[in-house]
């Protein structure tokens, strides 16, 4: 018995399962990983004022699947993630996690991480072409509150991070400088910031003053990294307009 329609029929079903396969991909969900395994102390399931479950939040209503994570970072807990945040760590990430995340980013995964002290993110970044400084910033211009260690960010460069923004506001950061082209400043502090090296608490003779990277952007393999100076940035209390809608773009840039 012979089935003329045999080879379409074969087809018919290819092309429908194309379809199918097609369409998961297309509608698949981003899976954002919040480490929380390295003492971070403002996690995203407290609604406290220094917490991050507004950030959290945002990321949901901007179409990314959101979990949290208390256990190291390795292939295995990587596997099925397409972004990783760590925010605010105290302690420092283990070689072993450096050289997982850097498996993660060569293979286009997307990572973000923020600054509540630098020493926990040295290794990394280093890996990733960014330095830090080893002292807080202080502004004489767009200061919030008379506190120059709280002011807003203006010098935005050309980045979808900044889309529909003038500024945003940073609480208590650190510089940032890329060491290599794979990775540049984004956003910067006025010319009129400054360190106090002297550790007089003011601007005086031994500090120096100058413009300041405070985000930096870059790409590792086939993917990409954002890293901002502070992490006060998307806590609850500070998720004012422009730092939520900052938030807003980078769910979107990190998809």
């Amino acid at each position: 018995m012979s089935f003329p329609n045999s080879k379409f029929i074969f087809m018919f079903i290819a092309a429908v399962l194309y379809l199918l396969t097609s369409a998961g991909a297309v509608l698949a969900t981003p899976v954002v990983l919040i480490d929380q395994s390295h003492d971070q102390r403002f996690v995203i399931e407290k609604d406290g004022p220094l917490y991050l479950s507004s950030f959290a939040a945002i990321l949901k209503d901007e179409g990314l699947l959101v979990k949290s994570s208390t256990e190291p970072l390795s292939d295995e807990s990587l596997s099925g993630v397409d972004i990783v945040v760590i925010s605010g760590p105290f302690r420092s990430i283990a070689p072993a996690e450096i050289e997982s995340l850097l498996r993660f980013l060569k293979h286009g995964g997307r990572l973000s991480v923020m600054l509540h002290i630098g020493p926990p993110f040295s290794d990394l970044l280093h890996r990733l072409e960014v330095d830090f400084s080893n002292v807080v910033l202080n502004e004489q211009e767009n200061v919030i509150d008379n506190d120059t260690k709280n002011f807003q960010v203006k010098a935005l460069g050309t980045h979808p991070l900044f889309a529909g923004l003038n500024h945003f506001s940073l609480y208590g950061g650190w510089a940032l400088m890329n060491t290599a082209p794979s990775a540049r400043i984004i956003a910067s502090t006025s010319p009129r910031a400054w360190v106090d090296l002297n550790g007089d608490g003011k601007l005086s003779d031994g500090d120096v003053m100058d413009s300041f990277g405070v985000v930096v952007a870059g790409e590792f393999g086939a993917g990409r990294f954002i890293v901002f100076g502070d992490d006060a940035i998307f806590q609850n209390k500070f998720l004012d307009e422009s730092n939520r809608q900052l938030a807003k773009n980078l769910a979107r840039w990190l998809k």
